[in-house]
């Protein structure tokens, strides 16, 4: 069964090169990574499953032992990433079928999108650090080529400031493994937690320091997070949705992963600095976004502001606060792709993302239902997903006496429900501003779009109905993946026993 874990980052592989091996045929290429997409979400639906039950998936390529081998590791936490990357990954493909027109496609788009997936999946399976660079840097340049795919200026500049800040992030996060390295001979996450006690606590601190400045560059968190609104709004839609959903959490897994694994010699320093941090990305992103009047970049300060409730869990450092984190980044990753991809169904009606330009999309009660349902759940409106994962963070908060962080995530998710009202005041209920402007936008008619792309935007809307109402399963799982992330001897055993 641990065979089963190299197949996320097999299946998109073979599917790239099958796609670059049908250049010639767009329609082919688009079927090619439609059905490698699906592949990879039936695959890691295995995974999560087998990995439900406890076990520790650890996979020794060639055999070589730990700490010697390249080693691929899955716990509960990484297998949730994992099927979420398929759920997203496939809900964009279907997507793009529509919405990326044979300009794009012909340069590549389906490839590197599946690159890019390669990349994600690696990031969440290696239990080596320098690998987890490796896979940092395989999904940089997919996306920073999907990000400049079609040569507009907007895209260009956009994509040039996310690779510079990001290749930045690589550096410094090169530096700390390469000191790491030299004080205790092995970059194998298992084999490093048991060498990390040894490490005089300064070094250590100082370690941690480089890590959160290289991790959270690419999380996005305060102050570090300038890349994402400059960028995430210029590709098109389905790129936007793509990396909305994913990109940032593999930053944020990142996070989580080395200070639960690595840097918890000195809790009261790293942890209580990344509460401090998760509230002021919350503020910066919220207000951020009230102060915009463009979709697409209202939604991209709300993913940075979003990063900061993912964070607060980890700096409370409670079994409950740390289920938070994992049920919100579940629910977030769903929404957020969710409401990226209803910006692009706007977009290929009115034919701009400017607020002040739309209006009259009441007419469209389907698509106004379904930006509801994700713009509710951001906001933590009852009974959907986003209610019960900000309820545990702040449950968790007020266990441990972090009143001010309690306090700030409730101001902003009153201030999350204020930008997504503007939307809806603007986009939906006002009468449209150039009536006759309606459905000249660049793409398919109103009834194309209703027919294919509000297909997955459907599908997540119900997955994030669905994860609310069923939030007592979820949670539990979330609950049994922090137990393992706080005690990670069985992850330490797994990986140092093959």
């Amino acid at each position: 069964m641990s065979n089963l874990i190299v197949l996320p980052i097999l299946i998109p592989l073979f599917t790239a090169v099958a796609g670059l091996f049908a250049w010639k045929s767009l329609r082919l290429q688009r079927w090619i990574s439609l059905a490698g997409s699906a592949g990879l979400l039936a695959v890691t639906t295995q995974i999560l499953i087998t990995a439900s039950s406890g076990e520790i998936l650890v996979l020794q390529a060639s055999n070589w032992p730990a700490p010697f081998g390249i080693t691929l590791v899955v716990d509960i936490f990484s297998a949730f990433m994992l099927l979420l990357g398929g759920i997203i990954g496939l809900a964009t493909n279907v997507y793009s079928l529509r919405s990326v027109g044979p300009g794009r496609v012909a340069f590549g788009y389906y490839p590197l999108c599946q690159i890019l997936m390669m990349g994600v999946s690696g990031a969440f399976l290696t239990g080596d650090l320098f690998n987890l660079y490796v896979w940092f840097e395989v999904l940089l340049i997919a996306s920073f080529v999907l990000m400049a795919l079609g040569g507009e200026r907007p895209q260009l500049e956009g994509a040039l400031k996310y690779v510079t800040l990001n290749l930045l992030s690589s550096a410094v996060f090169l530096v700390g493994v390469g000191i790491l390295y030299a004080v205790t001979g092995t970059l194998n996450m298992g084999d490093l937690s048991r060498a990390m006690p040894n490490i005089p606590v300064g070094l250590s601190n100082t370690l941690a320091t480089l890590f959160l400045v290289a991790f959270g560059i690419k999380a996005a968190i305060f102050p570090l997070f300038f890349w994402l609104p400059s960028s995430y709004h210029t590709p098109p839609a389905a790129v936007s949705a793509l990396f909305a959903g994913l990109l940032t959490k593999v930053g944020v897994y990142a996070l989580i992963r080395a200070f639960t694994l690595l840097f918890t010699q000195d809790i009261g320093f790293t942890h209580g600095l990344i509460v401090a941090i998760s509230g002021l990305t919350m503020l910066t992103g919220v207000l951020g976004a009230v102060a915009q009047s463009e979709f697409r970049r209202i939604l991209s300060f709300h993913i940075i502001s979003q990063i900061g409730y993912m964070i607060m869990g980890l700096g409370l450092y409670t079994p409950l606060a740390l289920a938070g984190s994992v049920f919100y980044i579940v629910h977030h990753i769903i929404v957020k792709t969710n409401l990226f991809l209803v910006a692009g169904i706007v977009h290929q009606m009115r034919g701009s993302y400017q607020l002040k330009k739309l209006g009259g999309m009441y007419q469209y009660p389907l698509l106004a239902i379904l930006f509801l349902i994700p713009a509710f759940s951001l906001a933590g409106v009852p009974p959907l997903s986003g209610f019960f994962a900000k309820l545990a963070l702040a449950r968790s908060g007020l266990a441990t006496g972090d009143y001010a962080i309690v306090a700030v995530a409730l101001l902003v998710s009153l201030l999350t429900m204020f930008s997504m009202t503007k939307i809806w005041g603007e986009v939906f209920w006002k009468p449209s501003p150039e009536p006759e402007q309606e459905g000249r936008g660049p793409g398919p008619t109103a009834d194309e779009v209703v027919r294919i792309l509000l297909l997955p935007v459907s599908i997540l809307a119900a997955i994030t109905v669905a994860l609310g109402l069923g939030a007592e399963t979820i949670f539990a799982l979330a609950v049994r993946a922090a137990e393992q992330l706080l005690d990670p001897s069985a992850y330490v055993n797994a990986v140092m026993r093959q």
